[in-house]
């Protein structure tokens, strides 16, 4: 029984483009509610014209809650290193509480250094600043008044807490923090707390290819391995493994197999200039050897690129796609249905997607409403 969610992954190129991208994303995820998706999910990023909403996405995803109280939200993903630990927690909470604990939040270091040097962080530093983040967020959630202060000393973040976090969590612990089940840390990290996390569909340092679902039966296995080993209850690892999560940046459904290839590609030419505008910035970013970035994503154009990260073609083409990865046990599929620049064009494009998603693809995956 898979469940489907709408990623809010849309660009605007222009400041003046702002304010309708926020409008036009706030319908988009009305749509998607309207339609049976599960959830909603934003990314972290800042600067550069990149997903205005996702600058605070927190508060964006705040105030989606008021209006759509029965869909569930989630993160793809936090950069923890550009949080301070006692805003991170603090956020959560709020959220948490909001939304009756229908809450995930994905974490990560990081890819982008422009990010980094914005908020003080080194690129190099950024595994090590956002695993003392974690620690510390943990010691917040579980500190008391009366408990010792907690000294906080992470790269370019500084505090000393007192009294507690507020409010307090709705989640018993709090809110689960979904990883990328790649590296070895992550994986146990979620398996151990009975977590949800993003299954690949690469192994670095190539990020793309064509043959994903090599790399997805992998990384699953080995996550959900670590999670029956675990010595959860039956509950905790089936809540688990219903909401771990593969993700298709670019979602593309359309009548025919051709016609989706055809607008696949329009889309696809437009997120690629928009992508090759901010490789000045990056470069800045890069002029020193601690914000190097040691891996490179393909052209988006290209089959490797398109072959990992996008889901196309007819609602048939599409289940014939899916059904191995709703028999390997994958219980979310993460669809980014506003890849790109949103122009009127695109977000037409991106609610024929829903629809058709909706309409015909659903039906063949038993779509449970949320729990």
């Amino acid at each position: 029984m898979m469940r489907f969610s709408v990623f809010l992954n849309a660009r605007s190129m222009a400041p003046d483009e702002d304010r309708q991208l926020i409008h036009d994303l706030t319908d988009h995820a009305v749509l998607a509610e309207a339609l049976g998706f599960d959830a909603i999910f934003m990314p972290d990023h800042h600067f550069n014209g990149y997903m205005p909403i996702a600058s605070d996405s927190f508060m964006f995803a705040s105030y989606l809650a008021a209006k759509l109280p029965r869909m569930h939200f989630g993160f793809s993903v936090v950069s923890v290193p550009l949080h301070h630990p006692v805003r991170f927690v603090e956020r959560i909470n709020i959220l948490d509480q909001l939304t009756d604990g229908k809450l995930m939040v994905g974490v990560g270091s990081g890819t982008t250094p422009e990010e980094m040097i914005g908020f003080g962080v080194n690129y190099k530093d950024a595994g090590a600043v956002s695993e003392a983040n974690l620690a510390l967020a943990e010691q917040l959630w579980a500190k008391g008044m009366e408990d010792p202060a907690i000294e906080i000393d992470n790269g370019p973040h500084k505090g000393r807490v007192l009294q507690r976090i507020a409010p307090a969590q709705y989640t018993k612990g709090h809110a689960p923090l979904m990883p990328v089940a790649m590296k070895e840390t992550s994986t146990r990290r979620a398996a151990e707390n009975g977590w949800p996390a993003f299954i690949p569909a690469f192994t670095p340092p190539k990020i793309g290819g064509t043959e994903p679902m090599k790399h997805v039966a992998k990384y699953y296995g080995i996550y959900r391995q670590m999670l029956e080993e675990a010595g959860h209850a039956p509950d905790v690892v089936a809540k688990a493994l219903d909401w771990t999560t593969h993700t298709y940046q670019c979602v593309h459904v359309a009548e025919s197999d051709d016609q989706a290839r055809e607008e696949l590609e329009i889309i696809l030419r437009s997120y690629q200039d928009a992508i090759e505008r901010e490789a000045e910035f990056n470069a800045r970013a890069e002029s020193d050897s601690a914000n190097k970035k040691t891996d490179r994503t393909p052209n988006a154009l290209t089959e490797d690129w398109i072959g990992t990260w996008c889901l196309y073609g007819s609602p048939e083409t599409v289940i014939e796609h899916l059904k191995p990865y709703e028999e390997l046990g994958i219980g979310n599929i993460l669809c980014g249905t506003t890849t790109g620049p949103l122009t009127e064009e695109r977000l037409r494009l991106g609610n024929q997607t829903l629809q058709l998603i909706s309409d015909k693809v659903m039906p063949a995956f038993k779509v449970r409403e949320p729990a």
